[in-house]
């Protein structure tokens, strides 16, 4: 055991002292933190750019009837439409509203005309201003006013809710799912780095016949093990620094720009019962839903939960990568044997879809108990309320499936890793693991 843990502090030390692993470390979470603040930038900062909209209506609806709309400012005049085109054509206005006499019920021929392409946000306003316009003239023609059009219309947001053995609680498909999915893409990501740090850092020692030295003092197994635990606690290590990061960035971006982010969600709420509009209350109400959202997320289940399958899945087929990397002298070698460890994975993302439409299913359930698909499927299902007994299962089924790979791995890591120059397939592999040397 003691030369197990030599090993793993020789890996941990040499690998969280590189730079890579420094800038990695300190620049996801600023990515992150940046995204977040982008987001919030753009939620609160009022646009100072206007576009200049001269109006031409012959049709009598839209004159009396079209107001602003975002950065779209509206100026209607009575003067011919080729006057106007030619005040665009020098710069004194962004462009030109043309609605011709039009028939209501089915309007054509309204055109924007401008010196240069407009954004999809104008182009969006300004559609938005038109059919804004033409509601309420089709609204004064039938004698409907628009505080009884108002009156009419509800809104309704459907939250599903879970019964839970302990507590109901509620919460939001589309949340779940995007958690979900974020969740087991990171497990798959986080499997595949970290493993292949494994397999080459056997094949390096190998090729360079420094596991030759090293095996005189220590057997394959603890040679292994060590490899394989030294890079787990980097991986941990890793996440867990990103976690602490990203959290204090997140916590610290809605100060910057003086949203408070722990009243955001109620304020929100009180605007949209008082009706309020405008771009400040816009700004609170989409930083409200932001943590609104991360409010309803179990954090601590998610980040336990993937901590654990990040572990136990990166034990499971680190120890299939480091098989791999002993039996084969060069990465190039490495295409045919891995093949058949990724396509569990591969098709574990192909069932993403049949998850998430059915998370309860028989597909979701059997795919989430087997160690090779487990760590990505039942992350994609934990935000969906698991029973405890099926989440317990699964992790106990991860610990068998570790356990069973180890030992694979040992019996023909113990072999291949002194073996150079042998032409390596999985019938190859098959007899090592059989064989009672």
């Amino acid at each position: 055991m003691s030369k197990i843990l030599l090993i793993l502090q020789r890996e941990y030390i040499s690998r969280v002292k590189k730079r890579s692993f420094l800038l990695t470390t300190l620049l996801t979470p600023l990515l992150f933190g940046g995204i977040y603040a982008m987001a919030i930038y753009f939620a609160v900062k009022d646009s100072d750019e206007e576009y200049k909209i001269k109006v031409v209506d012959e049709s009598g609806y839209v004159a009396d009837r079209i107001e602003d709309r975002g950065a779209a400012k509206f100026e209607v005049v009575s003067l011919p439409a080729d006057s106007v085109k030619e005040g665009v054509e020098k710069g004194e206005s962004f462009g030109l509203l043309y609605v011709p006499q039009l028939d209501l019920d089915k309007p054509e021929g309204i055109k924007l005309y401008t010196m240069s392409t407009p954004g999809l946000q104008l182009e969006d306003d300004v559609d938005d201003a038109m059919e804004a316009a033409l509601e309420r003239a089709k609204m004064d023609r039938i004698g409907i006013s628009q505080a009884t059009l108002d009156s009419l219309r509800t809104r309704v947001s459907i939250k599903s809710v879970s019964l839970s053995g302990k507590a109901a609680t509620s919460g939001n498909s589309a949340i779940a799912g995007a958690v979900g999915t974020f969740s087991g893409i990171l497990i798959y990501m986080f499997m595949l780095i970290y493993g292949a740090q494994v397999m080459r850092g056997v094949m390096q020692e190998k090729t360079s016949k420094i596991v030759e030295i090293l095996v005189s003092s220590v057997k394959p197994f603890q040679l292994m093990m060590g490899k394989i635990l030294g890079v787990a606690l980097v991986g941990l290590t890793q996440f867990t620094l990103w976690v602490v990061l990203t959290s204090a960035l997140l916590s610290i971006a809605p100060i910057m720009f003086g949203v408070d982010a722990h009243t955001a969600s109620e304020a929100a709420n009180h605007m949209s019962m008082a009706g309020a509009a405008g771009g400040n209350a816009q700004a609170v109400e989409a930083i409200g839903k932001i943590n609104e959202v991360i409010g309803q997320i179990n954090l601590p289940l998610i980040i336990g939960s993937f901590m654990y399958y990040f572990l136990t899945g990166y034990l499971f087929y680190a120890a299939l990568f480091a098989m791999v990397g002993s039996a084969v002298d060069s990465e190039s070698d490495t295409q045919q044997l891995m093949l058949p460890i990724m396509m569990p994975i591969i098709a574990s993302f192909m069932m993403l879809g049949a998850v998430l439409k059915d998370p309860g299913g028989d597909l979701a359930f059997w795919l989430s108990m087997i160690p090779f698909s487990s760590p990505i499927i039942m992350m994609i299902r934990i935000p969906f309320d698991v029973p405890a007994w099926q989440l317990i299962l699964s992790m106990a089924l991860m610990v068998v499936g570790f356990l069973g790979t180890t030992w694979m791995a040992g019996r023909v890591y113990r072999i291949g890793i002194l073996m150079h120059g042998a032409k390596v397939n999985y019938k190859v592999i098959f007899k090592w693991l059989m064989s009672k040397q």
